[in-house]
């Protein structure tokens, strides 16, 4: 595994108060563990070796948690959102000079099943700036908001989501530096906005998963991810 791993995990996640009235979200125990670090360890078992952790809302915290990542055998470093949240989009351009040419970005707030090596080889495979990847989703576990056809991503559109949209965004994706390099610095921005503009212009590879993503973004998610969690073999 080649790519190293970006985490966006900055934002307040008003949407968990009480709970994140004190904790950032990442460290929100799910079954005896801050969520962090059981995302951390699924990556070390992806083949995973660079992380970078792009922190805003009480990071401070994350970071005695997680230090250095030595503790996961990972190399963590950290980026800092500064005096102003910059959104998922300002928090990647922000990390760009610790993330390299292409790497991998989730959420802080995802744990997503899948073979992150696949991921990569699809996307090297593709030669377009950027990869999603989707699932068929028919509005289950949230709005769908991806045109999906015979293997091509049409259209992704978060804010507005067309009726004929079955797939959703799964929450992994790859980028190179270049679709973030003309974004100022310290500029506020949504990644969603990037993937839109990126998608429309045909330059969004699409790769389908069909196992479903888990989130602790909602009090509904995270009932549903300790039950995961609490499965044999998940602990």
């Amino acid at each position: 595994m080649s790519l190293p791993v970006a985490i966006v995990a900055g934002g307040l996640a008003t949407r968990l108060r009480p709970i994140t009235q004190k904790i950032p979200k990442s460290l929100i125990d799910v079954v005896g563990r801050p969520f962090v670090a059981r995302q951390l360890d699924y990556l070390k078992r992806q083949g995973i070796t660079r992380v970078v952790l792009c922190l805003g809302y009480l990071g401070e915290q994350v970071e005695a948690v997680v230090g250095d990542g030595s503790a996961f055998d990972l190399e963590v470093c950290y980026s800092w959102d500064g005096p102003r949240l910059l959104g998922t989009g300002g928090a990647l351009r922000q990390a760009l000079p610790l993330l390299g040419e292409q790497f991998f970005v989730f959420y802080g707030d995802s744990y997503l099943p899948i073979d992150f090596w696949a991921v990569e080889q699809e996307f090297l495979t593709r030669a377009k700036p950027a990869l999603m990847t989707v699932l068929k989703n028919e509005n289950r576990w949230d709005k769908s908001n991806v045109l999906f056809c015979e293997g091509e991503l049409v259209e992704y559109n978060k804010h507005g989501p067309l009726p004929e949209m079955s797939f959703i965004d799964y929450g992994l994706g790859i980028l190179s530096a270049s679709v973030l390099e003309d974004i100022p610095v310290n500029k506020p921005c949504d990644l969603a906005d990037i993937y839109h503009d990126l998608s429309i212009r045909g330059l969004l590879a699409g790769y389908e998963v069909f196992e479903r993503f888990y989130e602790i973004g909602s009090h509904k998610g995270l009932e549903e991810t300790i039950e995961y969690f609490k499965k044999e073999g998940n602990l």
